[in-house]
């Protein structure tokens, strides 16, 4: 039995099967007259209805964690940890006097920092979406980190607050403004 995601298939059909009998109507009227066999009154209404195939996808992306290029974990502990307020969650050296890979974290954001050479290029900007975003500028301003004073800046619709590691990796932290 056909349901509502089937209706752009019956609007062919039913377009193919009148053509076949010298019946010709467009794309759009076969669907207004679908929607309507579905007891909706026009096709929009049905349309934002369909859920999209995509879901049923074995595929799912589940989160992004942005691997940053780092040189010194003594800088990047005092930048990310003591800066920007985040906590280590782990940390892996493959042994004695190797590069540092390690994830630090702070509310729903996880970043890796690796000392790796190949692992990331610095120079790179992450974006962050984010709540908070005036009350996180202050925050940092209210650290007096000697080294960073980052503004707030309003870009078409939204709020912005960028700040560059010292290893000029840029971090850009965007609140959607609500209209």
């Amino acid at each position: 039995m056909r349901d509502l995601r089937d209706a752009k298939a019956m609007a062919k059909t039913l377009r193919e099967t009148l053509g076949s009998r010298d019946v010709s109507i467009t794309h759009s009227e076969a669907l207004e007259i679908v929607a309507r066999q579905f007891g909706l009154a026009h096709w929009n209404i049905l349309s934002a209805q369909l859920e999209p195939r995509a879901a049923e996808s074995p595929i799912t992306f589940e989160r992004t964690v942005p691997i940053v290029r780092i040189f010194d974990v003594a800088k990047a502990h005092e930048f990310y940890l003591g800066f920007l307020g985040f906590t280590v969650d782990w940390e892996h050296r493959y042994g004695e006097d190797f590069p540092l890979y390690t994830q630090v974290s702070r509310g729903g954001l996880q970043l890796h920092l690796s000392e790796h050479a190949g692992d990331a290029t610095p120079g790179g900007t992450t974006v962050v979406y984010m709540k908070g975003a005036r009350a996180f500028q202050k925050e940092l301003i209210d650290k007096k980190y000697r080294y960073m004073k980052p503004g707030l800046e309003e870009v078409d619709g939204r709020l912005e607050v960028t700040v560059t590691d010292p290893f000029n990796n840029r971090i850009r932290f965007m609140e959607i403004v609500e209209e």
